[in-house]
């Protein structure tokens, strides 16, 4: 008998003496050796590619599976690596033995991941299986990795940068059109997921072993009442006092959907985040004001790094109507986010970013999304983070003509929304007085909010000439007002002597690239720069008609026969 026989049968032996062994048939992994076999018995059968040996390893492999399995909530072991080693063998040899590796993958997510994402030595090697094994589970498993994105999301945020470049390798494969809305405020929220992972190891231990996704299963409530009441008001619950059990209670109702979310471990569709509890402004309180952990320093710096591959993979390969679902999101999470200065800022700009890349890839979005974008900015006041969010869709609305020529009526109630914002903010304006540093730096904001949704006015009215009158109306009475700003008072100036000039408002006003790649007076086509001169901007502007110029010429007219 060769050596390789006797290897064979001596590996073969060990898996099969195992289920005799009853310390071993309860806990396999607790026995390294049989981790050694399966590792050897699967590089035998790739080497000599026999079919006979693989039907005579399959058998012997799926009971030690299933025996793994059955043992993961009394074993001690970590049974990650044996589980991996099999599911290779299943993905390798599973058309040989017809045997279907989806039942096995999902079964190792959801009873053995599920409790091993914060071993190190198991998370490195899941990343490993994955990026291993992409091509093949993109191609015969799509929905598995987008099912599993947020266990996927705890493993990377609890382990840190050091498996970054793992995880970003396999990071597009959790993208798919069941996954794309609900992966991104899980994105955004990778922060408050440590917080409130790092609440669950200080409550209960350590998070290797015990399944978090078995809380919301679990038939004895004092512990997660224990975990909800400190990790959502800092207290315990002997801080309830003497009748603390129907306090307690309530707080089970209120704390629990969200924290259950934040920990979730499969996809199950975009839920509610209630961040504007009481619970989760506690937590947040809590979070801000405590040291800064090394685990979450760490995802406040790779979160930015995670949305950057996000929008890039969404406007690359997307389609409109998500991205457009997608905007009133970015819209609502773009003032909900961990208080942390240099995280937020890096976040909100990525946001806004995209929301204004898409608008200018699909103007018709903002006609689309009228509703949601006149109820942010009515919200302008609340927070300088919607503040902003109110300016960038000023300047979208404008720029893009309220959606487009073909969205007149969309583009008439964004303008009659503009005028309302207009003539409150003038109003109280006019009667508000020098105070307070707060009230000073209020009116300067209110002066910025007035700068911009007069360009926006002008602008919609230069490409939707119906609204010319009433834009007229609108900034005369900006024009007239005892406005104090004098940057106000001079844009609305500016913008009624343009109007007198139709040429010269279109060149100026006019959208930057006019739909149907028409050319509007006053813009130059600089790729026809080397055959053709175009010389309407100055007679154009000594002539004061409306309409194309009739001067054109091209560079043949001027030196014949070059």
């Amino acid at each position: 008998m060769s050596d390789r026989d006797r290897d064979w049968d001596f590996y073969l032996r060990t898996l099969s003496n195992s289920t005799r062994d009853s310390s071993v048939a309860t806990d396999p992994a607790a026995d390294p050796s049989l981790l050694n076999s399966v590792k050897r018995l699967y590089e035998l059968c790739k080497e000599e590619k026999n079919e006979d040996l693989v039907a005579r390893v399959y058998p012997h492999v799926n009971k030690l599976f299933q025996r793994s399995v059955a043992s993961l909530s009394q074993s001690r072991t970590s049974n990650g690596l044996l589980l991996l080693t099999i599911l290779q063998f299943f993905l390798d040899f599973g058309e040989t033995v017809l045997h279907d590796a989806d039942p096995s993958l999902r079964t190792f997510f959801r009873s053995c991941l599920s409790r091993e994402f914060a071993d190190p030595v198991v998370a490195e090697a899941a990343l490993d299986f994955l990026n291993a094994n992409k091509k093949k589970l993109l191609t015969s498993f799509p929905t598995l990795l987008p099912q599993f994105f947020p266990l996927l999301l705890k493993l990377i945020a609890w382990n840190g940068e050091k498996l970054e470049k793992a995880f970003l390798k396999i990071f597009p494969a959790l993208i798919s059109p069941a996954s794309f809305l609900p992966l991104l405020p899980s994105l955004v929220d990778l922060p408050i997921l440590i917080v409130a992972l790092e609440k669950v190891e200080k409550s209960s231990g350590s998070l290797i072993g015990s399944s978090i996704a078995t809380i919301q299963k679990s038939t004895a409530p004092e512990m997660l009442l224990a975990l909800m009441d400190e990790a959502y008001t800092g207290s315990t619950i002997a801080d309830g006092g003497g009748d603390s059990e129907s306090e307690d209670s309530s707080t089970i109702d209120a704390a629990d959907p969200l924290f259950l979310e934040l920990l979730k471990d499969e996809n199950d569709g975009l839920a509610e985040r209630h961040w504007a509890s009481r619970g989760m402004a506690a937590t947040l309180q809590a979070a801000i004001n405590a040291p800064r952990s090394d685990r979450l320093k760490q995802i406040l710096n790779m979160t930015p790094r995670l949305l950057d591959i996000y929008f890039a993979i969404t406007l690359r390969d997307v389609n409109n109507s998500l991205i457009c679902a997608l905007i009133p999101l970015l819209m609502t999470r773009n003032a909900t986010l961990f208080p942390d200065k240099n995280f937020s800022y890096e976040i909100r700009r990525r946001l806004l970013e995209f929301m204004l890349s898409s608008f200018q890839r699909s103007p018709d979005f903002i006609a689309l999304l009228k509703k949601p974008i006149m109820d942010r900015l009515g919200e302008a006041y609340d927070s300088p983070a919607k503040m902003e969010l109110a300016l960038q869709l000023c300047w979208a609305i404008g720029e893009h003509g309220g959606g487009g020529a073909s969205h007149k009526d969309a583009a008439r109630e964004l303008f009659e929304n503009l005028e309302l914002l207009l003539y409150e903010n003038l109003s109280s304006r006019q009667e508000a007085t020098v105070g307070s540093n707060s009230e000073n730096y209020r009116k300067s904001s209110q002066s910025r909010l007035l700068c911009f949704v007069l360009t926006a006015i002008a602008k919609l009215a230069t490409y939707h000439h119906e609204l010319l009158p009433r834009a007229r109306v609108s900034l005369g009475k900006v024009a007239r007002s005892r406005i104090s700003d004098v940057r106000v008072w001079k844009r609305a100036h500016d913008y009624l002597g343009l109007m007198n000039d139709p040429a010269i408002s279109l060149s100026i006003l006019g959208p930057s690239q006019p739909s149907q790649s028409v050319m509007h007076p006053g813009a130059v086509n600089w790729s026809e720069g080397r055959t053709k001169m175009v010389a309407h901007i100055p007679f154009y502007i000594l002539g004061g008609q409306e309409g194309p110029p009739f001067h054109d010429f091209t560079m043949s007219d001027i030196r014949p026969g070059k």
